[in-house]
């Protein structure tokens, strides 16, 4: 793999989601709406779980932090998409590229890993809901978050290096809204077989066995739950479950589709559409998927609603 030349690429142009001047403006208020539900809805979340005591549970702790990964994760590439839509050029430098898409990765790799932890939990509390508080004891849920943010961090500094030491000397326009690795490797002149390698065995490794934790344990889940006799019972404990599900089944779903196939089959379109979805799209959606129908949550933003309201 040959060293990249940085000299000979200062700066990188996006094409962002459509080069269609009329739709600009529109975009810009459709995605400056779903970043402030993005915020509001994964701020008011965080902040909940923070100041509700009934709310301190690993389950909402990791919820927590699922809420922190998506704020970051919308944040990385929002303000930029944005900023671009009303923008006459849209370029963004190499480092700023390379710093988005280290964090891009990072935080892409801790959700995935977060989600497979939740399914752990629930596994837990369902299957052995006498050990739950031993096995899931504070110390144990900070250790596995911090173990998470680790593997993502790492795994994306292993990506960010090996890309960018490629060289970019045809073209610098990068036909997506955001930085990000099969985008970069089709701009190169280098040879990126490497790359292509570690991409699918590294985020391939992290994505299928992220996958099938939350496989394995839905199925020991079900077998449980399926035990159990009284229907009220069963909906109970079943009920706790179909928000990670629905989570799991958005995300997964498009990670797999993005990323476990060749880059020669990229359909730069498909790509855009899909990249919204699991970019902007899910970090909105999660926050609303956890408190519609959940009445813990519910109860406690009435709850700090009606405490705000007797104090003002």
């Amino acid at each position: 793999m040959e060293r990249g030349n940085h000299s000979e690429t200062t700066e990188f142009i996006l094409s962002g989601l459509t080069d269609r001047p009329e739709l600009q403006v529109p975009l810009f208020v459709v995605f400056l709406l779903i970043y402030g539900i993005t915020l509001v809805g994964n701020g008011a979340m965080i902040l909940l779980i923070t100041i509700d005591p009934r709310l301190h549970t690993p389950m909402y702790f990791f919820l927590s932090n699922l809420s922190f990964c998506d704020l970051c994760y919308s944040s990385i590439i929002s303000p930029k998409m944005l900023l671009n839509f009303l923008a006459e050029r849209k370029s963004i430098s190499y480092t700023a590229c390379t710093v988005q898409m280290y964090l891009f990765v990072s935080f892409a790799d801790v959700e995935c890993l977060l989600l497979a932890v939740m399914a752990y939990d629930r596994y837990v509390a369902i299957c052995n809901p006498l050990l739950y508080t031993v096995s899931m004891s504070r110390q144990r849920c900070k250790q596995l978050v911090a173990g998470v943010y680790a593997v993502g961090l790492v795994d994306s500094m292993i990506h960010t290096c090996f890309t960018f030491r490629l060289s970019f000397c045809s073209s610098n326009i990068i036909s997506h809204f955001f930085c990000d690795i099969p985008q970069l490797l089709v701009l190169s002149c280098s040879d990126t077989r490497i790359n292509e390698i570690v991409m699918f065995a590294f985020i391939g490794c992290i994505v299928v066995s992220s996958l099938m934790t939350v496989l394995l344990s839905y199925v020991y889940i079900i077998s449980t739950i399926l035990q159990i006799r009284s229907t009220e019972g069963r909906h109970k404990a079943f009920s706790t479950c179909t928000f990670h599900l629905t989570a799991v089944v958005l995300f997964y779903g498009i990670q797999l589709f993005m990323y476990l196939r060749p880059t020669s089959s990229y359909s730069m379109d498909t790509e855009k559409v899909a990249s919204v979805f699991y970019t902007l799209v899910i970090p909105m959606l999660n926050p609303l998927i956890y408190s519609l129908r959940n009445t813990e949550v519910k109860d406690a933003l009435r709850k700090a609603m009606n405490k705000l309201l007797t104090n003002s």
